[in-house]
């Protein structure tokens, strides 16, 4: 069974844990998550199943990379790892005012480089930015370049301060979150962080594993909620091969066409078979459903 779920991911869970079960839900062994999210963080994971796992990498190259999150922080308490699940390392009774607040959301989009959490999965001399974190040793992330094309403030709620950002694939929340504080002389940590688009997949068209495993396991056709393995390919041309060039495709043979060089989607009658690479007028099978 081939396609991707489009998940709506509980806070607590980790991506990978998400997406076992995902498999095991839909019968198959072969899965690969299109991303990742904290272990703290909920919404869009699309996880992909079967054969469609052949598709990731083309799905990420094809689309702008664009994530939206909407997430919140609390003032007044510092974190290890930047989130209300860390360890509390500093406290303060200083709340900026929403004046400052709305001037660092308005800095942070300028920029355009920004420094991970230690807290990461950046891999850090063949390890984990977090497992040198939790062993105590000091480490010094370098900044990476980002793009933020919209933060925005959305108003308190208690003792949260709610937003919404726009950014680029690499951005880390918890790092925007770590920035509006220093830029109004205050300290913070997040309280929540929940993705709403990635990849061009959509918080709207997700559904929880509590939904997918309730409905499996009351007899129900899960099957319907997994979307095409080309659902997500973006702008990436077309091509419809005849039966006979099908089989000398599948069969790893090179065929002549007319299409300008780079990659293609390829069809027969309708039926998606893969992602093909067109060099010098012919075409060379990639990656075969």
């Amino acid at each position: 069974m081939d396609g991707i779920i489009i998940l709506d991911k509980e806070s607590g869970v980790y991506s990978r844990t998400a997406g076992v079960r995902v498999a095991k839900i839909f019968g198959e062994k072969k899965f690969g998550h299109i991303g990742t999210l904290d272990p703290m963080a909920t919404g869009v994971l699309p996880i992909a199943i079967g054969n469609a796992t052949k598709m990731i990498p083309f799905i990420e190259e094809a689309n702008e990379n664009k994530k939206e999150y909407l997430f919140g922080l609390r003032f007044g308490i510092e974190t290890d790892s930047l989130d209300i699940t860390g360890k509390t390392i500093k406290t303060d009774d200083f709340i900026p005012d929403e004046k400052d607040i709305k001037n660092a959301c308005e800095k942070i989009e300028q920029t355009t480089e920004q420094i991970p959490p230690m807290f990461s999965a950046i891999h850090i001399n063949g390890k984990r930015a977090y497992e040198l974190a939790r062993g105590g040793v000091d480490i010094e992330l370098k900044a990476r370049t980002i793009k933020i094309y919209k933060l925005v403030y959305g108003g308190k709620s208690g003792t949260e301060y709610n937003f919404r950002v726009l950014c680029s694939r690499g951005t880390y929340v918890r790092s925007i979150v770590r920035d509006i504080a220093k830029m109004c002389g205050a300290i913070a940590t997040t309280t929540y962080i929940r993705r709403t688009l990635t990849n061009g997949f959509n918080i709207k068209n997700a559904h929880t594993l509590d939904f997918l495993e309730n409905l499996v396991n009351n007899g129900g056709d899960v099957k319907k909620y997994l979307m095409s393995s080309d659902c997500a390919l973006g702008d990436i041309p077309v091509i419809n091969l005849n039966d006979k060039d099908t089989k000398l495709y599948k069969n790893g043979g090179f065929i002549k066409t007319d299409v300008n060089d780079g990659f293609v989607r390829v069809y027969n009658d309708k039926i998606f078979i893969g992602i093909g690479r067109v060099e010098a007028k012919v075409l060379h099978p990639k990656r075969t459903i």
